[in-house]
Parts: C-alpha cells; sequence; structure tokens
C-alpha cells in the first residue's frame, strides 16, 4: 500500500546534528535594516539559517508579496488572494543589495497564479535593476513553475539578459525547486506537478548561460531509490547545480516529519550526485535552496 503522510504524526525531538544557528553576529542588524519594508523568504518561510545568513550580510528576497496562490503541505508562507503589488519593488531590492554590499543577490517569490506571467516580469525588472546598479552582480533567480507561461518566462529572461550592456551580461543561475519524489507530490506539493516541475527546468538548462538548479528536503518519507531517481531526472533535463536539506516542520500546520536523515547519508547522496555529473552540491540538515548560493566550487562551468 502507498505511504500517506499523517499530519497529525511528528518527530519532536531533533537529533543532536540539527543545530539552528540563532545568533546575532554584528552584521545582523545592518541586515535587518537593509530589508526593511521588504519580503525575504528568512522571515517569511521561518528558514531556519536566519540567524548565520543575515549575521552574514545576506538574505534571500521574496518577491511579489507574502501571499502565495497555492498550499504546499511543507511551507509556512501563508495562503490565500494576493491584493499586493508594488512597481518600485525591483528598484527598492537593488537599492537593499547595494546598501548591504551584496556581490550575489537570490531573489525568490511566492506563486502567482493570478497574474498573467506568473510575476516573470518582477524577476526580469529586478534583474535589470541589479544588473544597472552594479554590473557584476551575481544573481539566482528561485521561480515557482510559471504553469500557464513557461516558454514566454523563459523567452523573458533571455531577451533581458541580452539587453543589459555588455559587462551586465553575465550569467544567470535559474533555480526551480522540486522539493521532493513524486509519489509525496499530492501532499507535500498541491498545485504542482512533477513532469512540469522538470519542462520548466530543461526550458532553464536550455538557455544561453543559464545554469540550472533545483533542491529537494528529505525527511518527508521518501526512500533512497526514489531519491536517486529524481536526481537523474534533474540531471537529464540539465540541471548543474543541487541542494539538498532535512525538511523541518515549521508549525503544527504543515506535514510532518517522517524521520531525520543522518549527515552521513547527506553525504552519500553528495557524493551521488557528484557522480552524476553536478558541478554545484550542497547537501547537509540545514542546507536550503539559497545557503551558500554564492559559493563558488568546482572549476567546471555549469553549462553541462
Amino acid at each position: 500500500m502507498e505511504a500517506r503522510l499523517q499530519p497529525q504524526a511528528n518527530l519532536t525531538r531533533m537529533p543532536a546534528w540539527i543545530r539552528q544557528n540563532l545568533g546575532r553576529g554584528h552584521r545582523f542588524p545592518d541586515t535587518a535594516r537593509a530589508v526593511q519594508g521588504l519580503n525575504t523568504v528568512c522571515d517569511e518561510a521561518r528558514c531556519p539559517n536566519k540567524g548565520e545568513c543575515w549575521s552574514r550580510g545576506t538574505a534571500t528576497f521574496m518577491l511579489l508579496g507574502d501571499t502565495c496562490t497555492r498550499a504546499c503541505g511543507f511551507c509556512a508562507v501563508k495562503t490565500g488572494r494576493p491584493t499586493w503589488a508594488d512597481a518600485d519593488e525591483p528598484r527598492r531590492v537593488a537599492e537593499a543589495a547595494l546598501h548591504m554590499g551584496l556581490s550575489f543577490v537570490v531573489l525568490t517569490s511566492v506563486n502567482r497564479d493570478d497574474l498573467a506571467d506568473g510575476g516573470a516580469g518582477c524577476f526580469a525588472a529586478t534583474l535589470a535593476q541589479l544588473r544597472h546598479a552594479k554590473a557584476d552582480m551575481g544573481v539566482e533567480f528561485l521561480t515557482p513553475d510559471f504553469r500557464a507561461c513557461q516558454a514566454a518566462a523563459a523567452d523573458l529572461f533571455a531577451a533581458t539578459l541580452a539587453g543589459l550592456p555588455e559587462p551586465a551580461r553575465r550569467d544567470l543561475v535559474w533555480g526551480h525547486n522540486v522539493e521532493t519524489v513524486p509519489r509525496l507530490y499530492k501532499e507535500a506539493r498541491k498545485g504542482a506537478q512533477y513532469e512540469r516541475s522538470l519542462d520548466l527546468l530543461r526550458l532553464a538548462a536550455g538557455l544561453p548561460g543559464v545554469a540550472a538548479k533545483s533542491a529537494l528536503m528529505l525527511g518527508l518519507g521518501e526512500t533512497r531509490a526514489e531519491v536517486l531517481a529524481v536526481l537523474a531526472d534533474l540531471r537529464a533535463a540539465g540541471v548543474t547545480r543541487l541542494s539538498l536539506g532535512q525538511y523541518l516542520r515549521p508549525s503544527l500546520a504543515n506535514l510532518p516529519v517522517a524521520r531525520y536523515v543522518h549527515p552521513d547519508e547527506f553525504a552519500a547522496y553528495e557524493a551521488d550526485a557528484r557522480t552524476m555529473g553536478y558541478t554545484w552540491v550542497k547537501a547537509g540538515p540545514l542546507v536550503r535552496s539559497s545557503y551558500y548560493a554564492e559559493e563558488i566550487q568546482d572549476a567546471q562551468t555549469d553549462a553541462a
């Protein structure tokens, strides 16, 4: 019988290797001031790495408001009918990034299925603002699946890069997370489809100068064979960057943790991913999509 996730059950005792950094380093207050008035996934998704990342002077900006049109079982971001709109958000994000002294910016967003372009225009406008402000700014997108307009989003991102002055035509990392194995989508990713996510990643990987990235949460009840099958599918789609982390239940309203994955297992998955040809891999209990996204790893290019 197919395994089902049971919302009322949860492993409440965290193992010793789950150590969240709750500190307030010397750069934490500056980061907090710089992002004031903007949404960050650090806050809205209750990321366990907020203390560490903000103390390093980095944050992940969440575009298009704080209300998502979908209701994923793992996510703490509120769900509803978005009313928020701010045409000046791209400029304000670029201003905050400059104030923070960032050389690499991660941009994500809520799902905005209510918008004709799914929010792709806001990503493109923010990329343009960032690169016009600082031509060598590294940028990573972590986007929704753009359900009804994938090809249009890909065309827009390619045109935005091509339209920038020559020094600013740097590679873009385009990430979209498959999050878990296909068997668990009904409970974990309502409104999403595994094949649709793979379709978007194929489009991303096919754009000149764009590196495709994805991520999975472990500990929802998946098997090792299922995880390896997803990693193989992602590589076949052209993904070269990969993040693997432990799912941590953000609230009692979210799905339970079925298992805490040992760090040795994460290390084994990282080795498997390298063998498959991934050139950038982060794997560990507290790894999240944007965790140390700016880190340079292999000397190889990401143009697989």
